[in-house]
């Protein structure tokens, strides 16, 4: 098991490979691999992110930031 903490300004849903896998600014648990990242909040950049998960742990997860996108 492997784990994340998707960061945003918000907080959001988080879909990992389509599936909705918890919210924004917690930390989350994943199977190591590939995985490709979305949140609900239409303003953030990147639209997505694809990111290898490997070596984490619940006091180590491995960050994957998104960004409030003042453009729109």
């Amino acid at each position: 098991m492997e784990y994340v903490k998707v960061t945003f300004p918000a907080k959001c849903r988080v879909f990992i490979d389509g599936e909705e896998n918890g919210y924004t600014n917690e930390v989350l648990r994943i199977d190591a691999g590939t995985h490709v990242f979305v949140l609900s909040e239409a303003n953030c950049r990147p639209v997505s992110q694809k990111v290898m998960i490997e070596n984490t742990t619940p006091l180590e997860p491995l960050e994957v930031a998104f960004f409030q996108d003042n453009a729109r």
